[in-house]
């Protein structure tokens, strides 16, 4: 299939190029998109969450009254789960909330985004995303004309310049081409991409 490549600076169609059907022309997947996606934020946890079970808070080792004769109910230790000071009756502990997800299902879920971006006009192919200097106005000026709550930048590096230039427009995504995850791409309404970033995905995704 053929992209159509835009200029940055004008706005305007500059011509087209090939790509390959395997990678821009995938069915959507939503089930496999949605594991993915879910893996993802998972592994993102850090579940160092701990508490303490009634054997590991000190104290509570006498039995704070006796049995019979007190009118009250009998108790054995004041570091049970009812007990103000007492332990946890399910304690959390530390745990892994990675799930497993192989490299051939992530490729995948990855191609099947980028082409249902493609079907819905919400990836723009451009020569190149840069500015001639550090300038956050006219960056934002020229993303405004693409009509998007907020947008993605994804090129092969990401210079400087306009990385300080973006870095304060809230609804601007910075992201080199091979840090590109899932879940950042379903996260933004209109995707820039260029066309050195769109090569280097279908060497990594065929």
């Amino acid at each position: 299939m053929d992209l159509q490549l835009h200029s940055f600076s004008s706005g305007d169609a500059s011509g087209s190029f090939a790509v390959a059907d395997s990678v821009f022309a995938e069915p959507y997947r939503e089930a496999l998109i949605h594991q993915v996606v879910t893996a993802y934020f998972a592994a993102a946890r850090a579940g160092t969450k701990q508490q303490k079970t009634r054997a590991e808070v000190r104290g509570g080792g006498r039995k704070p009254w006796k049995q019979k004769g007190s009118g009250q109910a009998r108790a054995g230790t004041t570091r049970g789960p009812l007990w103000r000071t007492g332990g946890r009756a399910f304690a959390a502990r530390p745990r892994n909330y990675e799930q497993k997800v192989n490299r051939k299902m992530y490729r995948l879920a990855i191609r099947s985004i980028l082409s249902e971006l493609l079907r819905e006009g919400r990836m723009t192919v451009v020569d190149q995303i840069d500015v001639a200097g550090i300038n956050t106005k006219s960056l934002a000026l020229k993303l405004a004309e693409y009509r998007s709550s907020n947008v993605l930048l994804i090129a092969e590096e990401m210079s400087e310049a306009l990385f300080l230039s973006a870095r304060n427009l809230f609804w601007v995504g910075l992201a080199e081409v091979d840090a590109i995850d899932p879940a950042l791409l379903i996260s933004f309404d209109k995707v820039l991409i260029t066309q050195g970033a769109i090569n280097r995905l279908q060497e990594r995704l065929s």
